[in-house]
């Protein structure tokens, strides 16, 4: 289902698409790409939306720092001092993460209107980044697709070709609360993770490191806690199909996320700096995602797009219950 969710300023509508299956119900905003709610049973069948989120634009517009939900590039996560090298060359990006850039820059996809179209049990986000944008190099065709599969599982599917040597890093920035309320801190979480990297003051890898006998020891269940916005090193690495790296459980209600990707890396953030209407701690976010600063990081897993490549990503959570 497709209606008119608002309108901003400047004339240009913004959409909202509602997805249904399997007992599952997502909505997804034309503006930044944005999950805005995700409906699921819990073990009694009872449902909650899943996802933080704001119930007008208003507050998507007014709080735009948390990124609730939203589709994030052309770089998630952080460039260290802005500025990376691609081929002789060096790029400078807006520093909206002083001293770094971070999530694509003060205006990134998660604060377009992308277009929309429908597909089978879902839709297709598509825009066109121009060179320069941002600072980054390249007119980049990007698009999302988001579907529903037939058990409920939301489907995130990332394309994008270039005319230039650029740098892509594409995530969704929801906010999971299984609980549907309250804090997230009590949530079990599983990471398919033997390595971190560990970051500076400024959240800059400073390399990689065992997870063994530290507290970012998710291999087995335990609760997330507190104090966390650090990426893990996937021990499948990068692979051509989604394999499940992650399960979140809210023992309460016994609702069970899991996360599928191809991506090499997961960042966990507690979101310890949430504001009003939210607090510290209402949700979990689980970025898929490659490294953060990986143009400045040779040994990294590459982030670079040249022209007759595609960049592909999809990633796969899934609802469930027990």
């Amino acid at each position: 289902m497709n209606e008119l969710f608002a309108t901003l300023s400047d004339g240009t509508p913004v959409h909202r698409w509602t997805l249904e299956r399997a007992g599952v119900r997502v909505r997804i905003l034309s503006y930044g790409g944005i999950v805005q709610s995700a409906e699921v049973p819990d073990r009694d069948g009872r449902v909650a939306n899943v996802v933080l989120g704001f119930a007008d634009l208003d507050g998507y517009l007014e709080n735009p720092g948390p990124y609730l939900g939203a589709l994030v590039g052309r770089y998630a996560n952080r460039i260290a001092g802005g500025r990376f090298p691609l081929d002789g060359l060096t790029y400078a990006l807006a520093l909206n993460n002083a001293p770094n850039s971070l999530h694509g820059g003060e205006r990134g996809f998660d604060k377009r209107v992308w277009d929309v179209e429908p597909v089978e049990h879902g839709v297709r986000l598509s825009r066109v980044s121009p060179h320069g944008e941002e600072g980054f190099p390249g007119r980049l065709e990007v698009s999302a697709t988001y579907t529903l599969d037939e058990s409920g599982a939301l489907r995130i599917a990332y394309e994008a070709v270039t005319d230039a040597p650029t740098v892509v890093n594409l995530t969704n920035h929801s906010y999971f609360n299984l609980g549907g309320s309250g804090n997230a801190g009590g949530h079990e979480l599983r990471i398919a993770a033997s390595r971190f990297t560990p970051v500076d003051a400024d959240l800059i890898p400073t390399g990689v490191a065992d997870v063994a006998d530290t507290r970012f020891d998710f291999r087995e269940d335990r609760k997330v806690g507190a104090g966390y916005d650090h990426n893990f090193v996937l021990d499948k690495g990068v692979t051509p199909a989604p394999v499940e790296v992650a399960e979140l459980h809210d023992p309460a209600s016994g609702r069970v996320l899991t996360v599928a990707t191809t991506e090499p890396g997961l960042q966990l953030y507690t979101a310890d700096h949430l504001s009003e209407p939210f607090a510290p701690g209402d949700g979990i976010a689980l970025e898929t995602q490659h490294f953060p600063d990986s143009p400045n990081r040779p040994e990294f897993p590459s982030t670079v797009l040249r022209p007759g490549e595609t960049y592909r990503s999809e990633t796969v959570y899934g609802f469930t219950s027990r």
